[in-house]
């Protein structure tokens, strides 16, 4: 029998003993040895969970009977180019950053890559966290029939997304510099009428105060800050007119812009978000998705329901909500137009005006989701034209 520490392990019918831990795990195979190896797993490998990290990723895979045949740690630049020597199987990764470029990659390589919410595949982690442990964690959840995915974005959507996200960004920046600027008016007993076309308006005058009211060390700074206002109201302005000019292109934002309330901002931001909607089977599971539906609180056959859940994609859900407020207010003598005047005014005697306009964005959300989805543009169908069914 072999001595030293380079001497492989042996069991007792002297066959070598597969490794079981991830730190001796090619700690004594050669390259030639790992390369055998992976041969001889290749085909015993039905699905594998994927822990993504900057610069390394962890990898679990699994035979059909669930038992792990891998387990190893391999750089970006070894990660395409080994699952490529891999027959097609089912990888699994948590949706986060730059999960669906390699989602793209693997499946041009002609595997099944899903992606997953990373809260749902928490509850397939067995404790003590590490990267291995998540991967498996990860291959545990994506063989799930009931799993929930997240649809791989096309470089395009990941373009478009970007847009909205810096100017979600930059709006934040100018609500931020708006708000400091009021409190250092008020501060000086100085107080100006809520909303930001009204202390556009009334800044000039304020500047031109006389020096009691107004130190000129504060004249200065909110001089200063004006002109942040300003410049970030110059690249507010050009970011926007570039998403709308990217939504007068594209035919399923065109098509979503015939729903009421929505314009160039919700398509572009729609259409970012969820492509085609094939991620849902109907518009109530995307409302959901939005967190436009009440929070379950039930246990034994008692039903309580309280607030929204606010799940999903938060942007989109108050773009949603901006909408609803829009029809509600500026559409008040157009809702006949779009079929929505019976069952706005039915839902307000019964609703609060808060609780109206999360049912409508809900509402305006699952009709947008159709639209979508079916690929035609908004009808409005009266109760009237509607013929009747036979009995």
């Amino acid at each position: 029998m072999p001595h030293g520490k380079f001497a492989r392990p042996m069991s007792l019918n002297g066959m070598v003993r597969p490794c079981s831990s991830p730190a001796s795990e090619g700690s004594w195979l050669g390259t030639e040895d790992k390369e055998h190896a992976m041969s001889g797993l290749n085909s015993a490998i039905a699905s594998i969970g994927i822990d993504i990290g900057k610069n390394s990723f962890h990898l679990v895979g699994q035979d059909e009977r669930g038992a792990i045949v891998l387990r190893q740690k391999w750089s970006r630049g070894q990660i395409e180019a080994r699952l490529a020597n891999l027959p097609r199987c089912l990888i699994g990764m948590e949706a986060c950053t730059g999960a669906h470029h390699l989602s793209r990659k693997l499946q041009a390589l002609g595997h099944d890559a899903r992606l997953m919410p990373a809260k749902y595949v928490r509850p397939y982690s067995k404790g003590q966290k590490n990267d291995f442990r998540d991967a498996e964690a990860i291959a545990e959840a994506v063989q799930r029939p009931t799993m929930k995915f997240v649809a791989t974005k096309t470089a395009e959507q990941l373009d478009l997304q970007a847009l909205h996200r810096v100017r979600e960004r930059l709006v934040g920046q100018r609500t931020g510099i708006i708000n400091q600027i009021r409190a250092f008016l008020l501060e000086r007993g100085i107080a100006v009428r809520q909303g930001l076309r009204f202390l556009r308006a009334e800044l000039p005058t304020i500047l031109a105060t006389p020096s009691d009211v107004l130190s000129p060390r504060m004249l200065r700074l909110i001089e200063d800050l004006a002109g942040d206002w300003r410049r970030l109201d110059e690249r507010i302005e050009g970011i926007s007119v570039e998403i709308e000019a990217l939504a007068r292109q594209d035919p399923a934002c065109e098509r979503l812009m015939t729903v009421p309330g929505v314009g160039p901002i919700i398509a572009s931001a729609m259409v970012a978000a969820i492509g085609s909607g094939d991620a849902f089977s109907k518009g109530r599971d995307f409302g959901a998705w939005l967190g436009l539906v009440p929070k379950q609180i039930s246990t034994g056959d008692r039903t309580v329901l309280g607030g929204i859940s606010k799940r999903g994609n938060r942007y989109l859900r108050t773009l949603f909500v901006q909408a609803a407020w829009v029809v509600l207010v500026k559409l008040g003598k157009k809702w006949e137009r779009y079929g929505l005047r019976s069952w706005i005014e039915s839902a307000k005697k019964r609703l609060h005006h808060n609780v109206l306009a999360i049912a409508l964005a809900n509402k305006l959300a699952r009709i947008a989701w159709a639209v979508l989805y079916k690929g035609r543009a908004f009808e409005c169908v009266k109760a009237d034209e509607i013929a009747p069914r036979p009995a």
